[in-house]
């Protein structure tokens, strides 16, 4: 498996996930993350990114690696970058620093799938069908004719990334260890939806 530092920054941030293979727009301003991005792109370009919990300080266990691939200094002191998810890790610990931002002792072998994707055909027909309909009834747009030119892998990650769900749902998704497994999972996560507005939406006689 490719090398990937033990020890990296994180940015905890509530309600967003994302996934390898995807991209990540921030737009930064918070001095603490100010320091984490210019200090992220002065060594290797390589930050974390994990949801943090409503509890303050708390973080979830699972996260993604991403690599700064787009950066740009505002003349107001804001930075406009692009992550490019590389592969998700799990949290060890919180080390001690000196820093206005976070650092964590991370692994990534449970996620090494990431970088060397299963060739298993997996049937996503089913879940885009639905992911319409329910995207239709939550008044949210997507080019499906665009989102057809993506990878099978990129598709269910986007699908996972943008959903309207909930953050402890969409933790689920990025959790799935395979691709098959985000598959069903995120289906699932429809399939409630879906019936749950199908009840209410009944006519009572």
């Amino acid at each position: 498996m490719k090398s990937f530092p033990n020890l990296i920054p994180i940015f905890p941030l509530n309600g967003v996930i994302y996934f390898p293979k995807t991209n990540l727009p921030l737009n930064i301003f918070e001095q603490r993350y100010l320091d984490l991005v210019n200090d992220a792109f002065k060594k290797n370009k390589l930050m974390g990114m994990i949801q943090s919990k409503r509890k303050s300080g708390e973080i979830f266990n699972v996260g993604c690696l991403g690599q700064i691939n787009d950066f740009k200094k505002n003349p107001d002191g804001r930075i406009l970058i692009n992550l490019k998810g590389l592969i998700r890790f799990e949290v060890l610990e919180e080390v001690d620093n000196s820093k206005l931002y976070r650092e964590f002792k991370v692994n990534y072998e449970k996620y090494n799938l990431d970088l060397n994707p299963t060739n298993q055909e997996i049937k996503t027909d089913s879940l885009i069908e639905k992911s319409q309909i329910f995207f239709k009834k939550n008044g949210l747009l997507l080019n499906w004719r665009e989102f057809e030119k993506l990878e099978e892998t990129q598709k269910i990650n986007t699908l996972g990334m943008i959903a309207p769900i909930n953050n402890e749902e969409k933790q689920k998704i990025l959790e799935s260890i395979s691709l098959e497994e985000k598959v069903k999972n995120l289906e699932n996560i429809l399939d409630f939806y879906l019936h749950e507005v199908n009840i209410n939406n009944q006519t009572v006689q």
